[in-house]
This record gives C-alpha cells, sequence and structure tokens, in this order.
C-alpha cells in the first residue's frame, strides 16, 4: 500500500476557483505499491513520477513501475544525512541487523546532535540551500512543461521534500497560506502511530524532549517549523510569490500556464482533460 497517498485537488484558490482533482498527487514512495495502487494510477493516467529521494533513500526501496508513466529522479538531501551517515556497527546497534532501516535508525539519530541540528533546520535547508533549489525548480519546471496526465510526486515518506513541493505547487496555484499550511500539516494524520510509538521508545532509552523533537521531525511534519520558514521566505523575498519568480525560476506566463492547467470554477469541479 502506498502510504501518505493524497491529491491536490479539491483546495481552494483565489478568485473563486479550486484545484482540479487527480492531476497533482503526492504521496510516499511506491515500493509497497499493491497492484490496486498502481492500477488506479494507471487509470488516471499518471504520465510522469518524480521521486525526491537520493541513493541512500532508495536502498531496497525500488519505485514499483506505473505503466505509462516517465520515471524522473530529483535527489533532495536535507534531513536524513545524520541517519544516511551512521556506520554499520551503529546502525546494527539499533536494528539487530545490517540492513538500514530508517525508522530505527531515526530512533538512534534522536541522541545525536548532528541530526538534532538537521531536525531544527530542516525545513530553511529545502527552501534556501541552492542545491535544493535547483532541484525543486527542475521538479516545477517539469509540471509546467507536462501537458497531459497526472504528475505523482514524492520522497520517501511523502512529508518534507514532498510537503515542500506541495506548498510551491499551490502558492503558484494562488492557494493561501492557510490552505498551504493545511495541506502540509494533514501528513500527521498517516503518521500519528508511529509518531507516538517512536516517541514512547526514546523516552524509554532516557530521551527529553530534545530528542523526542527529532524523532517527530523525521518521522512526522513539524508544521510550527514549516510555518517559521514561510516567514523566512518572506522576510527574505518578500512573499512566497517573489520566491516563485526567483530562485524557482517561474515567469508570470509559467504561473498562468499553471493555473488554466489546474484549476476550475470552485462550482464545477472537473478532473484532467
Amino acid at each position: 500500500m502506498i502510504v501518505n497517498l493524497r491529491d491536490l485537488g479539491g483546495y481552494e484558490v483565489d478568485g473563486g476557483k479550486c484545484v482540479k482533482t487527480c492531476l497533482l498527487i503526492r504521496s510516499a514512495h511506491l515500493a509497497d505499491a499493491s497492484d490496486a495502487d498502481i492500477a488506479y494510477l494507471e487509470s488516471l493516467p499518471v504520465t510522469m513520477v518524480v521521486d525526491f529521494r537520493t541513493e541512500v533513500d532508495l536502498k531496497g526501496k525500488a519505485n514499483k513501475d506505473v505503466p505509462g508513466a516517465k520515471y524522473v529522479n530529483l535527489p533532495i538531501d536535507a534531513s536524513g544525512n545524520a541517519a544516511a551517515n551512521a556506520t554499520e556497527e551503529e546502525m546494527k546497534k539499533v536494528t539487530g541487523r545490517k540492513k538500514f532501516e530508517v525508522k530505527k535508525v531515526i530512533m538512534f539519530a534522536a541522541f545525536n546532535e548532528k541530526a538534532k541540528a538537521i531536525a531544527k533546520g530542516m525545513y530553511p535547508t529545502l527552501l534556501f540551500d541552492p542545491d535544493c533549489q535547483l532541484q525543486f525548480a527542475r521538479f516545477l519546471r517539469l509540471v509546467v512543461d507536462t501537458e497531459n496526465g497526472a504528475i505523482l510526486y514524492h520522497c520517501t515518506q511523502g512529508k518534507d521534500r514532498t510537503g515542500i513541493a506541495s506548498a510551491l505547487l499551490l502558492a503558484a496555484l494562488g492557494a493561501s497560506r492557510e490552505t498551504i499550511v493545511s495541506d502540509f500539516e494533514a501528513t500527521n494524520k498517516a503518521y500519528e502511530k508511529d509518531v507516538r510509538k517512536y516517541s514512547r521508545l526514546v523516552r524509554f532509552w532516557g530521551g527529553k524532549e530534545e530528542e523526542v523533537a527529532v524523532v517527530k521531525a523525521f518521522l512526522g511534519a513539524n508544521t510550527e517549523n514549516f510555518v517559521k520558514a514561510l516567514d523566512t521566505v518572506d522576510q527574505q523575498y518578500g512573499s512566497i510569490e517573489a520566491y516563485l519568480k526567483g530562485p524557482m525560476g517561474l515567469t508570470d506566463d509559467d504561473i498562468r500556464i499553471l493555473r488554466k492547467r489546474y484549476l476550475s470554477p470552485a462550482n464545477n469541479y472537473q478532473t484532467y482533460t
């Protein structure tokens, strides 16, 4: 089953319009997709799958193919460095085996100072690091240039890198800050049980709130930090619209194309054409 699979369709934006359904789809990885999941994506049809995962993320978790869809890898590395750079011996202490198991390694990372710093700076890194900006700009260009079918984009859990990508798309489509934050926060419903479980384990091992915060950041979506990062965008660029036209490279024509393709009157729901 694909975790955290959601459609941006249905969100209302300025001007009495809403995002069309079944065109912009966000999710976690597709490695565990069921046959029914793949059949559904093929039926839309999904014509492009954009994967933000790095080589470490991909280890043992290759996507299942969606027939008819082009696969594009735009690796973005912003949050998993501390866990990913753990030695094999360190990982074995946590997992009891050599296989990389991200949730258990995150528990190890909760007590790592580097991981704590990454957790606090995750969203500013995604929004302001030049390499991250370049990949998100490439993603938005792909969306502008893809005229037909649906686009599915994802990372490992479909929350941070995918959450930023969704925020940028919604901003380009004219969504309010409230809508953008609401979509970001919705991820926490998908991972609520994991966050509770591993937070309890970290506390059992002696972790305090600082350590639990790492678990919450890496297994859930830290909405408070996300809002602060958006505020920093406003401070540095003047607005998220200026950010889109700055490091994201969108033009007024690009934004018009996106809104024409992906928006419909709120009282006249439409899917892809």
